[in-house]
């Protein structure tokens, strides 16, 4: 891997000033940015955050787990191993998230053989994997928090790239996949979600879709302050960081298990990211509709032009191009009300203010919450 590579981080924000930096990893460009003109107060005792607790580690390392019995083993064994590396205190947060296989015993094992260095996170059922990370996050103590996949497609040795970044006093380190290792479809589609990413919310960060990434303990506390229920962590840290940067990881294939990102959950995936972040899509909207009024307006003087030459006999007296034109304005209506509809329909969940999530059992606090 060629470690001269760089790679361009940037948050849109009023007097940004570009900086060059080089880690220890790779060459990057770091950006500074003015902080947001509404600063994040420090959270009260009834705020919902985890108290400063006098002994807290220096690493929270928070990890969603779903149905990923055959991985865990390894995954908590290596972990450990790293983590032991780092040489500062530090806490393994596994969040189940509703397994429906021997995910949460597993857990448990380990929470029992490693006390004080494991921590279980058990849901009721499933929410996904930010609503997971997001309960791992409420859970942490550590100045750092470095998320990570159960599936060991990002070694866990890789975190110690992360941590020895964040000492440079950084408070976002994302990541980039290099070289990837996954199917042509997940790449296109990651591809995709990248690039809209970029463009919707001026973040050009390269690599989104990577749960492996660090942020300090001020930037995870204003994303458990934010009470949306459709969140892109990865967007939304940048939102309140002040220096961010990426550098390169390893990947690896798959090697037990399934992915867990279908088509499916890859569309749901993409309308969070827009409709939780940017009102980009209502804008495009507007155009679109402009474009095909201005469109329709067009094709009709064309129609009477042609008619005044050729005569009403002229393709078919007008019936297929009449067919052609409704069907174009049809489908225009129905993107329309699709994007409104998502957006009204997340108004509806955020109004209602129902939980992210519910936590059935945290396993491994000296208060254990039963």
């Amino acid at each position: 891997m060629d470690n001269t590579k760089r790679a361009e981080v940037g948050l849109v924000h009023p007097g940004t000033i570009a900086k060059p930096s080089r880690s220890r990893t790779s060459s990057i460009e770091v950006v500074e940015t003015v902080a947001p003109k509404k600063a994040v107060s420090e959270p009260a005792s009834d705020s919902g955050l985890p108290e400063k607790a006098e002994g807290a580690p220096a690493v929270s390392l928070v990890i969603p787990v779903f149905n990923e019995e055959k991985n865990l083993g390894e995954l908590i064994s290596r972990c450990l191993k790293t983590c032991n590396d780092l040489g500062k205190s530090f806490e393994i947060i596994l969040v189940d998230d509703g397994s429906s296989d021997g995910s949460s015993k597993v857990i448990n094992e380990a929470v029992d053989q490693n006390k004080g260095k494991v921590l279980g996170v058990l849901l009721n059922r499933n929410y996904g994997q930010h609503a997971a990370v997001m309960a791992g996050f409420a859970e942490s103590r550590g100045d750092m928090v470095v998320t990570l996949d159960a599936d060991l497609q990002n070694p866990p040795e890789e975190v110690l790239k992360l941590v020895r970044a964040m000492e440079e006093g950084f408070d976002v380190v994302g990541t980039m996949r290099v070289p990837r290792h996954d199917t042509f479809f997940r790449k296109v589609a990651s591809h995709i979600v990248n690039k809209v990413a970029q463009k919707a919310t001026g973040v050009k960060m390269h690599d989104y879709g990577c749960m492996l990434r660090a942020y300090r303990r001020h930037v995870v506390d204003a994303m458990l302050q934010c009470h949306e229920r459709s969140t892109f962590i990865p967007i939304l840290a940048n939102s309140f960081a002040r220096k961010t940067m990426e550098i390169e990881v390893g990947h690896a294939e798959r090697t037990e298990g399934d992915s867990k990102y279908g088509l499916w959950k890859l569309i749901n995936l993409q309308f969070d990211l827009l409709t939780s972040m940017t009102t980009f899509p209502l804008r495009v909207l507007s155009v679109l509709g402009g474009v095909i009024s201005a469109a329709g307006v067009g094709f009709g003087i064309f129609l009477l032009i042609m008619r005044l030459v050729h005569g009403p006999d002229w393709a078919a007296e007008g019936v297929f191009t009449l067919f052609a034109v409704l069907f174009i304005f049809i489908g225009a209506q129905f993107i329309g009300m699709g994007l409104l509809g998502e957006y009204i329909g997340r108004i509806y969940d955020d109004v209602r203010a129902r939980p992210r999530y519910f936590v059935h059992r945290v396993v491994g606090r000296k208060t254990e919450k039963e």
